[in-house]
Order: structure tokens, then sequence, then C-alpha cells
């Protein structure tokens, strides 16, 4: 149960160009849920054939909203998937939101909101940028939110609290290693 002298939700922003940024999001959702804190997860830009997805799905507070949809990476669409994709992940964005304010006959808010890659969906053009700002800043007090993602805007770090940058350093990817099952998805 949240302590009510800490009800002030926060905004964290975790970017970069080094791999952790999902990872650490995930962590901070079973260190939020070992303590009784309702988790909701959204994760953009990718498909549910990802480790972290079925080991989360059951823990006890923890809530992944399913991804329904794949569009395949960005720089292979045709405007028409592009536009298709902008509906989706919008209209996703919308149902997190409104599950994780308690609304829609959700019967308890979330505590942590996890928007996995909502800061590509951003820059894809998939989600209005203005209006998960305005989201961030309509958002229930108590509640923590979480972003993701590569090249945050400006605007994005002024209404975040924490901002940690994944930096590499050194990838496989430069030595032709190709992203390994239960390591990197």
């Amino acid at each position: 149960m949240k302590d009510r002298n800490e009800n002030r939700g926060l905004i964290h922003i975790y970017c970069g160009d080094g791999k952790g940024k999902t990872t650490a999001a995930m962590g901070a959702a079973v260190r939020a849920a070992g303590r009784g804190y309702r988790v909701l997860i959204l994760r953009l830009l990718k498909t549910d054939d990802s480790g972290e997805v079925k080991a989360l799905s059951s823990l006890c507070g923890i809530r992944l909203l399913p991804c329904l949809r794949s569009f395949g990476f960005s720089w292979n669409m045709t405007p028409e998937q592009k536009k298709e994709a902008a509906v989706y992940y919008s209209g996703q964005l919308e149902l997190a939101w409104e599950l994780a304010a308690g609304k829609g006959g959700e019967k308890m808010p979330a505590d942590l909101l996890i928007l996995d890659e909502a800061i590509g969906a951003c820059s894809q053009g998939f989600i209005e940028e203005d209006r998960l700002i305005g989201l961030l800043r309509s958002r229930p007090r108590s509640l923590e939110v979480i972003l993701t993602g590569r090249n945050p805007s400006q605007a994005l770090l002024d209404e975040a609290d924490y901002v940690t940058e994944m930096v590499m350093v050194r990838h496989p990817y430069e030595k032709g290693i190709k992203a390994r099952k239960g390591i990197e998805y």
C-alpha cells in the first residue's frame, strides 16, 4: 500500500542509445508491485514476444495491456500503415490513461504507469506529443509515470522529475551479434 506521506507521483524518463531503458522500467514495476503498488504497463512499438511480458503478467499487482497489432519497423511502413499505427497507438495511450486514472470501470487506479517506448512513438508521430504532455500535466496527483525511448524532446524533458540516460559504450550489434531471446527480448 502506498505510504500517503509519499503520495506525490513523479515523472521519470529513461532514454538514450544504450541498452537498459525498458529493463530499468520493468525493474521499477517489480519493485513497486513488491510494495503493494498497482502497476499498469503499456508497451508501444513492440510486440508481446518479449520475455518480460510473460514474467510480469504472472506477478500480483502488475497489469500489462496486450499489444494486439504489429506494424513492423517504421522505416518499412507505407504512409497508410503509419496512419493506421498512429490511430492504434493513440488509442492505446488513451486506454492506458483511463485505466491508470481509475476511469472506465476500474475500481482501483494505478499507482505507477509505465509507457514503454512512448518517447519513440512521439518522435515517429504515432502519438501526439502535445497530447502526452497534456495527460502528464493532468495526471492524478499520486500517479507515478515512467516514459522510455530514445531522443526525448526538450518539452518532454522539461516535464520530467527524473531523467536517466543510458549511454552505449559498447554493444554486441557492433560485432554482428543479433538480439538474443531472454537477454535482449
